[in-house]
Order: structure tokens, then C-alpha cells, then sequence
């Protein structure tokens, strides 16, 4: 069995608790002295850092949401002059308003860190050959995972996304040995595979994947690993505590939570602490962040913490398969979407009403959404070339606001059903089975 820094992936449970503790006081004192945001949070609640003395007196600490980020666009959470940052990554908030992430040269170096541990968990070496379809740019998948292969000492195939002929080709020819992207991309790959005549077990050399960004179940990784023999391990992360962060190791048996790097809580409805194993909400605390700390943040996905030592000989929290949201995000093609961000866009459309609905499907895996919006009665047109430009404008704005891909249709008024309560704007026709 491998290990990228066996000291610290083997440390005792207790022992990893005591460092947590220890790490968290400084954290706490930092962004005290260092933040307005989160002192005047801790004044009103009645705390200072010489409070914070054990878990249980941390878990009276106020809870961060993503309303936070909104509320300080673009860079009032930062704790660290632009002069120590080395790095913004962007992405896409609850209500128009992105959220910008900076990263000081130790940030991006432990983010490697957490990813290059995890890789070395399920079996990458310094001899793989990694073939990285996430995006690069102002999302975090595509750097993430390209300076923690490059850490580990692998060969980096910067292939973004797209253009799937052409990377199976680089596939081929450059004999990839491991691949990253999104569970629905790989599928994708495999389906032009088999239009090009190219067996992935036969005429590739492609062994492990990581698949993240975006829902799959257990039953989809066993198809995928059944129809390409990839072994593939899930991935978890979000901007705003790094980006892709934490992997499955080679049991598979839930990702590893580094706990000298985050302290991840499971919280039932009544904001109790779950028992190992029982599922509730996701609260996150960064233990080293330098310039974008987060302290207790509500990041809305629901799932379960196991802290038996796993088979592979790791100590660390496995946190197991996601099982849903506790607010309106979707994830589509590894992109969060919010509805408020669509109902934001069509609300500026002159000729548009304010009734749409969004339906997302996945033939194949591959993420589909479909916007239906109603015209205004004054914008009612029989010109079919008219109304086809009007969708295409509407597909701009969208694709510009979420950086996916949409499909509008533009419907007849009164044509979208009403709700008497809350409006359900929303089906998903998804299936990960």
C-alpha cells in the first residue's frame, strides 16, 4: 500500500483531533483579528477566539451560507491583500453574482496537497500519463487536478473539454493511462468510441479515472468500469474551499476527508450532530486556508461521515456518496445552476413573462436542460424565423449568465402550469441507474 505522507494519512483518530483543535484555534484567531465579517459574526454572537476552547464550544460559532458570498461580492470575505494572492478562481452564485475565490501561494499548494494524497490512495504514480478533460479557467476542476498530478510527478495531458474525437486520438497515440473529467464525459467518450471503432480496453491504455463534478450513483460507476474496464474513483469538492479536493482511495469505500485540512460536520434538521454513519448536512471549516477561510459553512449537500479506519490503512473521515441537496442548486455538466440565475436573466427580457420552467434530463449521462419560457401577449409573433431568433437571444443570455449551454422554448401565454403555493420550477428527469 502506498502513501503520499503515510505520518499523517495513518495518524490516530485522537491524535488527528487533537491537531484539528489545535489548527482551529489559530484559524479562529486569525480571521478574528483579520476579518470584519466573521468578528462582528462572533461579537454578536456573544464569542471571541479565547471561547473557542473545544469542539463543543466551536459548534456555538455562527454558520457561514452561500447568501454570505453574494452579500460580499466581490472580495469582502478575502483575509489577505491582493499583493499575497496568486490566484482567483470564479464561480457562479445564487443570484447573478459569482463567487471569486483568491489563493495564496500555500492555498494552492495544499489543495495539490489533498488531491495529490487521494491519488496516491488508488494507485497513480509518477509514471501515469494523465489525460485532464475537466475545463480549465475561472472554474477550479481543470488547475486543481493538473498541479496535483504534476505534484505527484505524473505527465499532464492539459485536453480540456470538447473536441472528443480528437482526445480519444491523443488517447490512442500518447498511451493515457489515467483519465479526469466528469462521470457523463466519460460515458460520452465511450459512446463516440464506439462510432469511431475504438475498444477502450483493447486499443487504449487508460487504467484509472477520477469522475466528479456532477451526481452519479453506484450502479453508473459500475456500468462505466463494465463498459470501458477503467477503475474509477469519485470526486469531492466545491470553489469555495478549493476547488476538487478529496478522493476515493482504491476501496472505494467513501472519499477521504483530510482532517489535519478540513473539519467536515454532519448536521440533522434540528442542527444537532449526526452519528457516524447518519446522513444530514454537510458543514464545512477550512483548517489552513490563508486568504478565503470558511468557518462552519452550510454548503447544502446532504450525506454521511464514517470515521472506522478504512481497509487501505487511512484514519481520516470517509465521506460517503452524496444524496441530495437541502437547497434549489442543480448541478448540470459539472456546473452549479441556480434557477434564481435563469429567473434573473428572463426577468430582464422585455418580450418575456415572468412563468418559466427548466426541465434536465441525461440520455446516455450527458446532461441536457431545457428552458420553456411564455412570451408576453405583446410579444406574440407568427414569424417562426422571429421567434427562432428570440430563443437564440434568450440561449445567449443564459448560456453567458451560466456558463452551460441551455435549450429555450418559447411558449404561448398561459401555457406553463400554475401553483396555488411555492412554484415548482423545476423537473428532473435525471436517472443515474
Amino acid at each position: 500500500m502506498a502513501f503520499w505522507n503515510k505520518e499523517i494519512e495513518t495518524m490516530p483518530r485522537a491524535e488527528l483531533e487533537k491537531l484539528q483543535l489545535s489548527l482551529l484555534k489559530k484559524q479562529v484567531r486569525t480571521m478574528y483579528d483579520s476579518s470584519k465579517f466573521i468578528h462582528d459574526r462572533m461579537k454578536a454572537a456573544g464569542l471571541s477566539p479565547a471561547d473557542i476552547t473545544d469542539m463543543g464550544s466551536f459548534r456555538k460559532m455562527p454558520f457561514m451560507r452561500k447568501t454570505d458570498f453574494r452579500d460580499n461580492y466581490p472580495d469582502g470575505l478575502f483575509i489577505r491583500p491582493y499583493e499575497d494572492l496568486v490566484r482567483l478562481h470564479v464561480s457562479s452564485g445564487t443570484t447573478g453574482k459569482p463567487t471569486v475565490v483568491g489563493y495564496t501561494r500555500k492555498d494552492l499548494d495544499l489543495w495539490a496537497e489533498s488531491l495529490t494524497r487521494g491519488m496516491v490512495s488508488f494507485g497513480m504514480t509518477k509514471h501515469d500519463l494523465v489525460q485532464n478533460s475537466h475545463g480549465y479557467g475561472l472554474f477550479t476542476g481543470g488547475l486543481g487536478v493538473h498541479y496535483a498530478a504534476e505534484k505527484l510527478g505524473a505527465t499532464v495531458l492539459p485536453a480540456s473539454t470538447g473536441n472528443t474525437e480528437r482526445q480519444i486520438q491523443l488517447m490512442k497515440d500518447l498511451h493515457v493511462t489515467a483519465f479526469v473529467g466528469t462521470p457523463s464525459y466519460l460515458f460520452h467518450i465511450a459512446d463516440t468510441c464506439d462510432k469511431m471503432g475504438v475498444d477502450m480496453r483493447r486499443d487504449t491504455n487508460v487504467r484509472l479515472a477520477i469522475a466528479g463534478g456532477e451526481p452519479w450513483s453506484e450502479s453508473m460507476r459500475a456500468k462505466i468500469q463494465d463498459r470501458t474496464g477503467i477503475h474509477i474513483h469519485n470526486c469531492y469538492g466545491a470553489s469555495e474551499f478549493n476547488g476538487p479536493s478529496f478522493l476515493e482511495c482504491e476501496e472505494q469505500a467513501g472519499l477521504h476527508v483530510w482532517a489535519d485540512l478540513c473539519i467536515m460536520e454532519v448536521l440533522d434538521k434540528n442542527g444537532d450532530q449526526c452519528a457516524d454513519g447518519e446522513k444530514g448536512e454537510l458543514v464545512i471549516t477550512m483548517l489552513q486556508k490563508e486568504a478565503f477561510p470558511l468557518i462552519r459553512y452550510k454548503i447544502g449537500d446532504v450525506s454521511a461521515l464514517d470515521w472506522e479506519k478504512c481497509e487501505c490503512g487511512r484514519t481520516h473521515p470517509r465521506l460517503m456518496m452524496l444524496s441530495g441537496r437541502t437547497d434549489d442548486m442543480l448541478v448540470v455538466r459539472g456546473v452549479n445552476v441556480f434557477p434564481s440565475q435563469i429567473e434573473s436573466v428572463i426577468g430582464e427580457i422585455p418580450y418575456l413573462s415572468t412563468f418559466y420552467h427548466i426541465t434536465l434530463e441525461n440520455e446516455n449521462y450527458m446532461d441536457d436542460m431545457t428552458v420553456e419560457v411564455e412570451l408576453n401577449e405583446s410579444s406574440i409573433a407568427d414569424d417562426m424565423v422571429k421567434l427562432g431568433r428570440m430563443a437564440r437571444q434568450v440561449e445567449d443570455r443564459l448560456k453567458s449568465a451560466l456558463n452551460i449551454s441551455t435549450k429555450v422554448r418559447l411558449v404561448l401565454p398561459d401555457t406553463l402550469k400554475r401553483f396555488e403555493g411555492k412554484a415548482q420550477h423545476v423537473t428532473d428527469n435525471r436517472k443515474y441507474d
